[in-house]
Order: C-alpha cells, then sequence, then structure tokens
C-alpha cells in the first residue's frame, strides 16, 4: 500500500515529471482522470435520471468536460454548468473541444432532486474563499441533498489544510489521483470528501518516489517493519523497562491506566514510581505491575542506576509545577550511560503544561547530545501552552503546526484529535485516519502515552512507535466501540496487537 500524501504543489509537480517522462501528455492524464470519475458515477448511480457537471477554467474543470462527454457517450442524460471558459490553448480547453455537451453558465445552475452532481470547479489547488455563483451551487446542492462526486476534493475545501474555504461540498464520494492530499484526511475537510476513491492515472510509484515525500498517511506499512517482535531467547528486561510517574493518593488511576498499556503493549517490566503517600492505594490496584516509592530526584536516579528503565511516562495525574519539570529533566539526562541508557520520555498531560512558562528549557535539554527520544503527546490546549505563536498562526495547517513544533522542539509531536498528527524533528509527519469518537473519554490519552513508552521500552525507534501507537489506540477504540471506556482499553489491545504481530512475522517469514 503506497500511503504517501502528496500536498496540492507536489501534485502539480507529479503531473509536470509525469508529462515530460511519457507516455501521457497532460490531456492523456487528463481523460485518464475524467474517465475514473465517470466509471465511478456509472458503477454508483446506475439509475441516476439526470447528471450535473459543474466545470471550472482549470485543469479540473478540464476532468470535469470528460467526464461530461463520457457519461453523454454512456447515454447517460447530461447538463454542464460552466462557470467560465478554459483558457486558450490549455488541456482543459481541449478537452472541453472534444465534448459534445453545449456548456451552460454557472450562474443559472437549477437541478431537480434525484439528480446527480459531479463538482469539477476548483478541486485541490483552491486557495481563496469559494464565492459567487460556485457558492450558491453548493447552497443549491445542499439545499437539495443532491448526491455529489467530487473531482480531486470537494470545491471549497482546502488540499492543503483541509479547512473549509467559505463555502464547500459536502461529498458523497470523491475521486482522487495518484495519492491522497492532507484535505483528505484532516478537518473539516475528511468529513467533506464521503467515500475516498484513489484512481490509478498513469502517475507511477517512480514519479512519486522522486518527490521524497515528508508526509505520509498513517497506516501500519508505514512502520510494521519496526514493530517489536520478542526473540525465542528473550526474557522480560529485554523487552524493555518502563516507569510511570504517579500522582498522588487521590491521582493514581491515570498512571496505572499509563502503566497497564505499557505492559501491554509488550514492555517486559513497568515500575510505577509513586510518592509515599500514594504507595498504598497503587499497591491495592496493582498485580503484574511493580511499585516503587520515588519522591525525589535522588530517588529517581537510584531507580535509573537500579533497574536501568528504558522508557518513562510522566504527566498524567501527576500535577503540574516544578517537582513535573525537575523529574522530566533528570529523565532527560540520562542519555547514554556505561550500563544502558534511558531510550525516551513520554511528557502529557500534567508534563506539557509545566513548561508553559519555560518551554525552552525542556527543548534544549531534548536536544543535548545523545538525550533521549521526547515524544510530546499534547491535545489542542496543551499544545497551545507549549506553542503558543505556533497554535495562533492562523496561517498554518494541523499538519504544519505540528511539523513547526517538532522542528522547534527536537521532539516526537503528536498532536492529538480525531485527526491526530505524527511529526518528527527531521520534517517526517503522519496523519491518521483511523480515529475514534470512542476515544473521546477521560483517561484514553493516558492508555496511549503508556503504548508509546511500552513499544519505545522495546527499542522501536520513535516516530515509527509513536505513529504505530496512535494507529493501534485509535484501531482498538474503533473495535471496542460505543460503551468504551479507558479502562477497557489495555485490553482492547490484545486482538488488534496480535494481528500485528501475525502480519509482521509473515514479513519476516
Amino acid at each position: 500500500m503506497s500511503n504517501e500524501i502528496l500536498s496540492p504543489a507536489e501534485m502539480g509537480e507529479a503531473d509536470r515529471l509525469t508529462i515530460s517522462a511519457g507516455p501521457f501528455d497532460g490531456i492523456g492524464l487528463m481523460r485518464n482522470a475524467g474517465g475514473a470519475v465517470a466509471a465511478v458515477v456509472l458503477v454508483h448511480f446506475p439509475a441516476a435520471r439526470r447528471v450535473h457537471v459543474l466545470c471550472g477554467p482549470g485543469n479540473n474543470g478540464g476532468d470535469g468536460y470528460v467526464v461530461a462527454r463520457i457519461l453523454g457517450e454512456s447515454a447517460v442524460d447530461v447538463l454542464l454548468w460552466a462557470s467560465s471558459s478554459p483558457k486558450a490553448g490549455s488541456d482543459a480547453a481541449l478537452a472541453a473541444s472534444e465534448c459534445p455537451v453545449g456548456p451552460r453558465p454557472l450562474s443559472e445552475f437549477a437541478a431537480d432532486k434525484g439528480s446527480i452532481l459531479v463538482d469539477a470547479l476548483y478541486g485541490a489547488g483552491l486557495s481563496k474563499p469559494l464565492s459567487g455563483d460556485a457558492a450558491r451551487a453548493v447552497e443549491v446542492a445542499t439545499e437539495l441533498n443532491l448526491p455529489v462526486v467530487a473531482v480531486d476534493l470537494p470545491s471549497g475545501v482546502s488540499g492543503e489544510s483541509g479547512q473549509i474555504l467559505g463555502h464547500a461540498f459536502r461529498a458523497r464520494i470523491t475521486v482522487t489521483f495518484a495519492r491522497k492530499k492532507p484535505g483528505h484526511l484532516l478537518l473539516p475537510g475528511r468529513e467533506m470528501c464521503g467515500e475516498l476513491v484513489l484512481a490509478d492515472i498513469g502517475i507511477g510509484d517512480e514519479i512519486v518516489a522522486q518527490l521524497e515525500p515528508r508526509t505520509f498517511e498513517n497506516t501500519p506499512s508505514l512502520w510494521l517493519e519496526s514493530f517489536p517482535i520478542p526473540a525465542v531467547d528473550t526474557h522480560k528486561y529485554r523487552r524493555g523497562h518502563v516507569g510511570v510517574f504517579s500522582g498522588g493518593p487521590s491521582a493514581t488511576g491515570a498512571a496505572r491506566l499509563s502503566a497497564l498499556a505499557a505492559a501491554r503493549s509488550g514492555a517486559g517490566a513497568v515500575t510505577v514510581l509513586s510518592p509515599a503517600n500514594a504507595v498504598q492505594v497503587n499497591a491495592a490496584h496493582l498485580t503484574s505491575i511493580m511499585l516503587k516509592k520515588t519522591d525525589s530526584i535522588a530517588d529517581v536516579q537510584d531507580f535509573i542506576d537500579g533497574r536501568r528503565p528504558s522508557a518513562f511516562v510522566l504527566g498524567p495525574g501527576f500535577g503540574v509545577g516544578e517537582k513535573t519539570r525537575d523529574f522530566a529533566l533528570r529523565v532527560l539526562a540520562n542519555g547514554e550511560r556505561q550500563d544502558g541508557r534511558v531510550d525516551g520520555l513520554v511528557l502529557d498531560a500534567d508534563g506539557i503544561s509545566s513548561f508553559r512558562d519555560t518551554p525552552k528549557v525542556l527543548f534544549e535539554a531534548a536536544r543535548r547530545p545523545n538525550a533521549p527520544a521526547l515524544v510530546l503527546t499534547p491535545h489542542e490546549g496543551e499544545f497551545a501552552r507549549l506553542f503558543a505563536d505556533i497554535a495562533g498562526d492562523k496561517n498554518l495547517s494541523k499538519l504544519a503546526k505540528a511539523r513547526a513544533a517538532a522542528a522547534r522542539a527536537g521532539a516526537i509531536v503528536v498532536y492529538k484529535g480525531a485527526d491526530t498528527v505524527i511529526a518528527a524533528p527531521d520534517g517526517r509527519a503522519a496523519i491518521n485516519g483511523n480515529g475514534a469518537p470512542w476515544l473521546a473519554t477521560a483517561g484514553s490519552g493516558d492508555v496511549l502515552s503508556g503504548i508509546i513508552a511500552g513499544l519505545l521500552a522495546q527499542g522501536t525507534p520513535a516516530f515509527e512507535t509513536a505513529c504505530a501507537a496512535v494507529w493501534i489506540h485509535a484501531e482498538a477504540g474503533s473495535r471496542f466501540g460505543p460503551g468504551l471506556i479507558a479502562e477497557d482499553l489495555p485490553l482492547a489491545l490484545v486482538p488488534v496487537l496480535r494481528e500485528l504481530s501475525e502480519n509482521r512475522n509473515e514479513i519476516t517469514a
């Protein structure tokens, strides 16, 4: 499965490279694209009484002229509405000249219930709000509840950010080409696309490879080869040891959720590091998870020196303040050591908020030579606390914000939400597409932090770890469905992890 995501600019370059390499020229690609859309209309709406094709002046409109021609040749009743004429000499103009269906002015667009609409107005390249006749067409389609088949992306949705630019069509089906665009996966664009059909129009994998894409859809094919599988002769400490910091006696549950998730995700040993006044509370709830009194920096260092943990979770239920900052910085100071090293720190919730006023201190610690990998897992509010200027920049998409934050922090940033974005300091980023509404429940993020730490402890690279954990977390939530609470999630991970292990073994067999 090809999981590269191309920006509108990269898609334009892919077109150019394909045309230069042959065998297709511009009109050849356009005919292929229009043919793919027409095929979808014919398959999904065989009984359509009438199809309205709305064409813009550019290449997206050119695809629309091809759609109208093919549908007309297939004995479909087609009406074609154009916002303006294509530029003379362009591929779109050639496509229009080949189409026997005469265009009507978009300003006069009208339709009846029961008809189908093909949106070929603007596609992924739109950068300004939809207005005028195009906006009115959206209103007509919405009022009549017309099934919409969008070409490339529903007009009005930014291919770059997924944001709605003024007005936008809500498509029943969106047909895109070669690779998905960010707007297909980022909200609210994802909800406007309906069913997404990815069509091959002749842009080969070798062309996409030339672009060296740095954005991916987060699917198992992105990270499965790195997914940890225990060796036959393994033992618990070879599978990694995770330390999870607990809050006080009235705030211990979050740490236990993280700890159990770390254990379920494969860590060989997990210890809850508890303040003295919460040891008895934690002890009453823990069985396979170990427990250690930890009140001071000296206690943290003693645990690191004595037990050589591979990864930590800090933040869930821990409290905001100086102690949190001190513990985080102590963990980050334990990079390369003669007796091993700490591989990673997952900083979530209170751990992130504790550095609100001193983010540079955290980022400098993460950038030290041989520092453990830092994974930040903020939701929108926590992201704004640590990266206020980036969060407030309305010109940046969620994808761009996550990238900018990762570069600044020298950390993996998991920018959470229904369209979670995972970004690395080197510019790689992944957009998660399997988010589940059932995960919007207290404690769900604590489980995610534990999964990340559990995989980090087993030696998985930090970016791949974060991507895998986000996908696994969402998949478990989706499969469980209604009624999910955070306590259900660690056990819900089991079938997902089993399938991934089996698939990983098939790769290495």
